[in-house]
C-alpha cells in the first residue's frame, strides 16, 4: 500500500515537473534556433557575390543531410511505414521549410541588406499566430499583447527607415519581396509542424525532410551550374556553408521543431522576434551595416514584446 502510494506520488510529481519545465525548455530552444538562424542571414548576404542563391541552398542541405544522417537515417528507416502513411505532410514540410524557404532568403540576399532581411522575417510570427488561431488555438490576451507590441516595434523600425540606415543603403524592392515570400514560407512551415504525427521521431523527420528538400533542389542546382557556373571552394565560401549546413540547419531546425512541439508555433513565434535584433547586431559587427539610435529604440520595443508574449 505504501509502495503504491509512493509510486503514485512520484508519477504525479514527475508530470507536474514536466508541465513546469516544458514551456521553459521550449522557450530556450526557440531562442537558440533564433540566434543561430540570425547568423545565416549574415552568411547569405556575405556570400551574395560569390555563391549563387540556389547553390547556397543546395550545398547547405547536403551538409545538413550528412550531419543528421548518423542520427536520423536509421530512425527514418525504422519508421518508413509511418513516413509513407504521412508522406503528403512530410513532402509539404520539405518543400516549404527546406527547398523553398532558404532559396528565397538567398535570392533576397543578392540585393537586400542582412538587417533588412531580419526585419522582414520578423513578420513570420504574425502568420504563425494567424494559422494557429484559424486552427482553433486560443492565444491568450497576454500573448496577443506581446505579439502586437513586438510587431509594432518591427513596423516602426521598417516604416521609419531606421532599419535601412538611410536611403543610400536601402536594398531593392525585389529583394524585399523575396524576403516577404520567405517569411510566408517559414510561417506556413512552423504552423504545419503542429500537425506532425506525435510518433514520428524528430531526427527521422529532419533527415527525411532534408533528403526530400535536397532532391527537390537538384533540378534547380543543375540549371544554376549550367547557366551561372560553379563557385571557388575557398575558406570564404566553404566555412560559411558549413555553418549554415550544420548549425543553421541540423542544430537550429531540430531545436525549433522541438520548441514548436512543446510550446506551439505562436509562442515560439514571439521569441522569433528576437531575430531582427540579433541580425542587426551581427550585420553591424561582421558586415559593417549601421545601427542607429532609432533602430536601437525599436529593438527595445521588440524585446519588450518578446518578454511579455513569451512569459510562461
Amino acid at each position: 500500500m505504501a509502495l503504491a502510494l509512493r509510486r503514485t506520488t512520484f508519477r504525479t510529481t514527475s508530470r507536474a515537473t514536466s508541465r513546469t519545465t516544458a514551456p521553459l525548455l521550449g522557450l530556450v530552444l526557440a531562442a537558440l534556433a533564433t540566434v543561430v538562424w540570425s547568423g545565416s542571414f549574415v552568411t547569405s548576404r556575405a556570400l551574395h557575390d560569390s555563391v549563387p542563391p540556389v547553390q547556397q541552398a543546395f550545398w547547405r542541405w547536403v551538409v545538413a543531410l550528412v550531419a543528421v544522417a548518423p542520427f536520423g537515417a536509421r530512425q527514418a528507416w525504422r519508421q518508413r511505414d509511418l513516413i509513407r502513411r504521412h508522406f503528403g505532410f512530410v513532402l509539404l514540410a520539405s518543400l516549404l521549410g527546406v527547398a523553398v524557404y532558404n532559396t528565397l532568403v538567398n535570392q533576397a540576399g543578392l540585393t537586400t541588406r542582412a538587417a533588412d532581411m531580419g526585419m522582414i522575417m520578423a513578420a513570420s510570427p504574425v502568420l504563425m499566430a494567424v494559422f494557429e488561431r484559424m486552427g482553433g488555438v486560443r492565444l491568450g490576451a497576454r500573448r496577443v499583447a506581446g505579439l502586437l507590441t513586438a510587431c509594432a516595434g518591427v513596423v516602426l523600425l521598417v516604416g521609419g527607415g531606421a532599419a535601412h540606415g538611410g536611403g543610400a543603403d536601402r536594398g531593392s524592392v525585389s529583394g524585399d519581396l523575396w524576403m516577404i515570400a520567405a517569411a510566408c514560407c517559414f510561417g506556413s512551415y512552423s504552423a504545419l509542424l503542429r500537425r506532425r504525427p506525435a510518433e514520428l521521431g524528430g531526427t527521422a523527420f529532419l533527415f527525411t525532410t532534408f533528403l526530400l528538400g535536397t532532391a527537390m533542389l537538384l533540378p534547380a542546382q543543375a540549371v544554376s551550374l549550367t547557366v551561372q557556373g560553379g563557385f571557388a571552394p575557398t575558406s570564404g565560401t566553404v566555412l560559411p556553408l558549413l555553418y549554415v549546413g550544420v548549425a543553421s540547419s541540423a542544430v537550429a531546425f531540430f531545436a525549433w521543431n522541438k520548441a514548436v512541439s512543446l510550446i506551439g508555433a505562436a509562442r515560439a513565434g514571439v521569441v522569433y522576434y528576437l531575430q531582427p535584433v540579433c541580425v542587426a547586431l551581427l550585420s553591424w559587427a561582421v558586415l559593417g551595416e549601421r545601427v542607429g539610435p532609432a533602430q536601437l529604440l525599436c529593438m527595445a520595443l521588440i524585446l519588450g514584446g518578446v518578454m511579455l508574449g513569451a512569459a510562461v
